[in-house]
């Protein structure tokens, strides 16, 4: 299946620091080098915005801003470029949160469907708890912890000084610990507990439902008000496997399953629903427990999963 635009947003790993790319800005071949950072910079802005569309545009805008700049004013290049985005993402940021208010039922950032190759620990429920961090808590936390910048970097990308910059990731690390898992469990064993409960969430079987689930788990769905969804989350283990069995009378159980997949870092499937409209399931597994389950149904989420017949 060819790398769609979602798949090359977030597929090359990241480049430590910035500092290191000094290059002569006058004699750079500046076309060829915004390419070579391109996929790194929207890894950047997917990271701190959970929407490809907004990061595809943000770093357009910043390869126009590039290829205007006064290049004998550029002094490192690269620092330029991430600095560009990280700002542009911080403007996106401050008009989203109101958007995301006025969404209608659960919000979830657009699945991103892992290409296999390396990527970076970040993971949808840890996206989820940086949606509740101020914009310069997200984004010294991503360029400092994610992306392995030094904090004279972080700073002069966030327009504060290192100190600032140091305190803002330091205060943001803390209020995301909680969405890291506690007893991590290995890949193989990760997905022998998904494809369990993906059988079991198609077959209705109550009981093997209740084997897989913690006792907190929670049931997410985002239909963005365009497609049926549980318009509030859904908590505990008696609620969401009678839900979930529910489900499955209705139709669930008919689903296409047109292929397994690693979605945001958590096990998944991607299914073609009755309605011909695809739909993404991913499961957070911590201690060999199912603890969240997150759907998205949004089709405007969906676009850009590419073709998915015959996956």
């Amino acid at each position: 299946m060819p790398a769609t635009p979602l798949q090359s947003c977030t597929s090359v790993p990241a480049t430590p620091g910035v500092s290191s790319q000094r290059m002569d800005p006058i004699n750079l071949d500046h076309a060829s080098f915004f390419a070579s950072r391109r996929r790194r910079l929207q890894r950047i802005a997917y990271r701190m915005l959970g929407s490809v569309a907004e990061a595809e545009d943000v770093v357009q805008d910043a390869y126009l801003r590039w290829h205007n700049a006064d290049r004998e004013a550029v002094i490192e290049p690269e620092a330029y470029l991430v600095r560009t985005v990280t700002r542009l993402c911080l403007d996106v940021l401050k008009s989203a949160r109101v958007q995301r208010e006025q969404y209608i039922g659960a919000w979830l950032p657009e699945p991103f469907i892992d290409p296999g190759d390396e990527t970076d620990d970040i993971t949808l429920p840890l996206m989820l708890a940086m949606e509740r961090l101020s914009p310069l808590e997200r984004a010294a936390f991503l360029l400092h912890d994610v992306f392995e910048m030094e904090f004279n970097e972080v700073a002069d990308a966030i327009g504060r000084d290192p100190a600032a910059a140091r305190q803002l990731a330091s205060r943001a690390r803390t209020h995301v610990a909680a969405a890291r898992p506690r007893f991590p469990v290995p890949d193989e064993q990760r997905r022998k507990i998904a494809s369990a409960f993906f059988a079991a969430s198609r077959s209705g079987n109550l009981g093997q439902l209740k084997q897989l689930l913690a006792d907190d788990v929670v049931f997410y769905a985002d239909g963005g008000g365009k497609r049926n969804s549980s318009i509030n989350p859904i908590y505990g283990l008696d609620k969401v496997s009678r839900f979930l069995a529910a489900l499955a009378g209705k139709g669930w159980s008919a689903a296409e399953v047109l292929r397994d997949a690693s979605i945001d870092g958590l096990p998944g499937q991607i299914t073609l629903e009755n309605d011909a409209l695809p739909q993404t399931i991913a499961v957070d597994i911590d201690d060999g427990k199912i603890k969240a389950i997150y759907v998205t149904r949004n089709p405007d989420k969906l676009a850009r999963l590419g073709p998915l017949s015959g996956a």
